[in-house]
């Protein structure tokens, strides 16, 4: 499943950046991971439709109480460079 929603994600479905963040936070499918699934969750929140975006910023919230402020920032980070790179 982690190969599909990585695919997915990839490609900017703010669905799949969620669950593939849930899954690194959970670490199933993928090793357990804070900074990459505050990335996907940040992506994810950030796009969702209006409907979806708070539940995926609750979550992106939840793991960052869980982080450092330079895990944060890294994360924060690749979902910026992520973006930029897209944008290219």
């Amino acid at each position: 499943a982690a190969y599909w929603y990585r695919r997915s994600a990839e490609q900017g479905d703010t669905t799949a950046q969620y669950f593939l963040g849930l899954m690194y936070d959970k670490g199933q499918g993928v090793p357990q991971d804070e900074v990459l699934a505050y990335q996907w969750l940040n992506l994810a929140a950030a796009g969702a439709p209006k409907h979806s975006r708070e539940k995926y910023q609750r979550l992106r919230d939840a793991v960052a109480s869980k982080m450092s402020r330079r895990q944060i920032a890294e994360g924060q980070w690749l979902a910026l460079d992520w973006t930029a790179a897209r944008s290219r």
